[in-house]
């Protein structure tokens, strides 16, 4: 799939009369000048300009080059007009022959446990992890800018994925590191007649896919820390968010040994089943949809050995108690709604941790709905680069028309089934037949005969659900398909509160009081049950779930000196034991 953006001077109309009375700076159309990523691939050590089997892939992001001058400034255009995609770069795409050219790197990379990267000691892989940082740091202004172009991210939020990037993968690097961590950095242990070395090795080659929406940051959240472990990676480029992964090539190329990360692009169901039906994968980290994760776990022709890292959908609850509707409780119910405002539309809803539907009880949830779309209504509609004032454009268009099209299902689904579009222009696509650009659609009340009520939306629709009492909750999370977070909003701690924490500890992963939905601090465990996740991730959690525990043992006894000898000579002179200090 490639990702198209058309958006006309429509948009840019319908942006500044979305800004709140109270702002007083216009939108500026500045336009970032526009990329261009040449088709590459990282395969053994090189990285490939061209010669491919295949002709790569045309890449498209918003505007159309008619309306930027030589200056990139946007032009007045007629408000009848239409901005058409421009090409911003090329994807390669493998042939099952360069598929398996690549498996065959990785598998020689690897050398079942005895290659370069993975006997390499912890200390040197750090040091070539952080050579690699010190690149993407150079590469910060690009990989914002693609972001920007390919995607539709803002430029605020483009930025801090980069950022928040290198700040996770030095905070792993920091947590092995640390003297008290256990994992890495323990030394023999006396265990029942048993002296005993504990330290985390790789598992094998892994597979990593991560998701368009955050492309660098979720995917190195698993292909970091499963480096630094010592496995070897074979990373699949997304088809929408992948270009960034062509320009850091240059970056792993540099710093890694040949084969210990290779890449492949093109269409899925052509590039992957070569790999996974070889049954030389190991390991799956797959940051995705739950249907293509089974498709994918079911080619392995052994599973049972196959580790799997998951993290999936999610339809992640918010829901406000009826305490904090109360005269005395506004303030709490102000900060509610902004909570609620950004949980559910930050990146146009495009998280899986996003809100994605709200429980509201009956008696204020007219009030309610209407409150929530009046701050909808100011949100400032505009193109990724444009800025107001101090701010940045906050709804942004969507990756491809196939997700515009999925958003008007939902809304018609559900207008016909007797909920109402509540907010201005709710779900109108602005900029023209090929625009991706949708206001943000509030729909109420939502009933269970909607699609929207348990189907993952992924983008700007918003249901609101009025509830009779809090056992239609429980019982809505308890028979729900997934299980990652919840977010409750009160004022009272009382039995009530206290009721659906129980209930929601075994079905959430994380469950927010008085604020939206997030994976964040990365320190913090990130989990999910049901077909939300499997696995955890966080920077300590990571490492473990992209290793195993490996034991080195020998019986105390008093007859027998020889086998401690062997064990403190060896580890003088073994990488793997060598502490890091």
């Amino acid at each position: 799939r490639i990702m198209k953006f058309a958006i006309s001077s429509t948009v840019l109309w319908v942006a500044c009369r979305t800004v709140s009375a109270s702002a007083s700076a216009s939108a500026s159309s500045t336009v970032q000048k526009k990329p261009y990523v040449s088709p590459k691939a990282l395969v053994n050590g090189e990285v490939k300009l061209g010669g491919f089997d295949n002709v790569p892939a045309q890449v498209l992001g918003c505007c159309d080059l008619h309306t930027i001058t030589d200056d990139n400034s946007c032009v007045e255009v007629d408000d009848n007009s239409t901005l058409n995609p421009v090409e911003i770069g090329a994807m390669p795409q493998f042939s099952e022959e360069e598929v398996l050219a690549v498996l065959e790197s990785s598998k020689n990379a690897w050398d079942g446990g005895a290659g370069a990267w993975p006997q390499m000691s912890m200390n040197e892989r750090i040091e070539r992890i952080e050579l690699v940082v010190s690149y993407l740091r150079e590469l910060r202004e690009e990989i914002v800018n693609v972001l920007m172009w390919e995607i539709g991210k803002n430029l605020k939020d483009a930025q801090a994925e980069i950022d928040r990037t290198i700040v996770f993968i030095e905070q792993v690097i920091a947590a092995i590191k640390d003297p008290s961590n256990a994992d890495f950095n323990a030394g023999w242990q006396d265990v029942s007649g048993t002296r005993a070395f504990v330290r985390r090795a790789a598992i094998g080659i892994m597979l990593c896919l991560g998701p368009f929406n955050y492309p660098l940051n979720e995917t190195y959240a698993t292909l970091i820390p499963a480096l630094l472990m010592g496995n070897v990676v074979i990373m699949k480029v997304p088809a929408v968010g992948g270009l960034v992964h062509l320009l850091a090539m240059e970056a792993f190329s540099k710093a890694l040994p040949p084969g210990a990360i290779n890449f492949v692009s093109g269409a899925g169901r052509k590039t992957l089943p070569p790999l996974m039906g070889s049954g030389s994968i190991d390991v799956l980290a797959f940051i995705g949809g739950s249907r293509a994760a089974d498709i994918l776990i079911r080619q392995h022709p052994e599973p049972h050995r196959l580790k799997v890292f998951l993290q999936l959908e999610a339809k992640n609850m918010g829901i406000f108690l009826d305490d904090i509707f109360a005269p005395e409780n506004a303030a709490a119910l102000d900060r509610a709604i902004e909570q609620t405002v950004t949980g559910t539309l930050s990146y146009n809803g495009q998280r899986c941790t996003a809100l994605k539907v709200l429980f509201v009880p009956r008696a204020h949830a007219e009030m309610f709905a209407n409150r929530y779309s009046e701050k909808i209504d100011k949100l400032r509609v505009g193109l990724p680069w444009q800025t107001w004032g101090e701010g940045q454009s906050q709804i942004t268009p969507l990756p491809n028309q196939q997700r515009v099209s999925y958003m008007k299902d939902l809304i018609a689904d559900a207008t016909e089934r007797g909920a109402k579009i509540i907010n201005t222009k709710g779900g109108v696509v602005v900029g023209g037949n090929n625009s991706t650009l949708m206001v943000p659609c509030v729909l109420y009340p939502v009933d269970q005969s909607m699609k929207i009520y348990d189907e993952e939306q992924f983008g700007p629709v918003i249901p609101i659900v009025p509830y009779d009492d809090v056992g239609s909750i429980k019982k809505y999370a308890r028979d729900g398909k997934y299980g990652q977070q919840a977010s409750i909003f009160t004022t009272n701690g009382n039995g009530t509160t206290a009721g659906i924490l129980d209930a929601f500890a075994t079905i959430f992963g994380k469950i927010n009081i008085n604020s939206q939905c997030g994976r964040s601090p990365d320190t913090l465990p990130f989990s999910g049950r049901r077909s939300s996740a499997m696995g955890v991730m966080s920077v300590m959690d990571s490492l473990r779930e992209f290793s195993v525990p490996t034991v080195i043992s020998y019986k105390m006894s008093e007859a027998d000196d020889v086998s401690e000898g062997v064990a403190i000579n060896a580890q003088s002179q073994s990488k793997f034991m060598k502490s890091i200090f």
